[in-house]
């Protein structure tokens, strides 16, 4: 594969990780919502606008941290299902990490809500898997040697033998 290719592969596995992650962190958040349908209707419109500023917010914030596990997974040819699971739970946890103010005097996050970390460190893990399964399986890959061409079969020896020669 050349390397053109894989980095289309790449983006294309990155933006469908970031629309499964922005799918779950939508549905965890507004889990309450749907779990009292007594009231009213969700508008399916409205429905769908949060879930395009979900995908679009969660691909900004998880750029730069995907950008640093994919460059480390090509380079050392890591194709484990769980390195990509491990490796975006990390980038969920630094997305959401990123949102929460911190105090360096006291090095500590101020206004960490529990429930919100987990919901972006298990959608970080889903995206790695979505991930793994469109572009990770074949991490490296760009830069293995292709394979040569099979020869032709030998001709058997029932074949008519070549015409000789012409005579000068």
């Amino acid at each position: 594969m050349s390397l053109i290719g894989r980095l289309f592969v790449i983006l294309f596995g990155f933006l469908a990780a970031c629309l499964v992650a922005g799918i779950i962190v939508v549905g965890a958040v507004l889990f309450p919502e749907f779990s009292d349908f007594a009231d009213s209707q969700i508008d399916p419109s409205a429905l769908n606008v949060i879930l395009g500023f979900g995908f679009i917010f969660l691909s900004g914030f998880a750029l730069l941290p995907a950008t640093i596990v994919v460059l480390i997974t090509e380079a050392f040819y890591i194709r484990s299902v769980l390195a990509y699971a491990l490796g975006g739970g990390i980038v969920g946890l630094a997305c959401y990490l990123g949102l929460i103010p911190f105090d360096p005097d006291t090095l500590r996050f101020d206004g960490i809500v529990r429930r919100h970390l987990e919901i972006m460190t298990g959608a970080g893990i889903v995206a790695g898997l979505v991930y793994w399964m469109i572009a990770g399986r074949n991490a490296g890959a760009w830069r293995e040697p292709r394979r040569p061409l099979t020869p032709p079969p030998p001709l058997s020896s029932h074949s008519p033998a070549p015409p000789p020669p012409p005579a000068s």
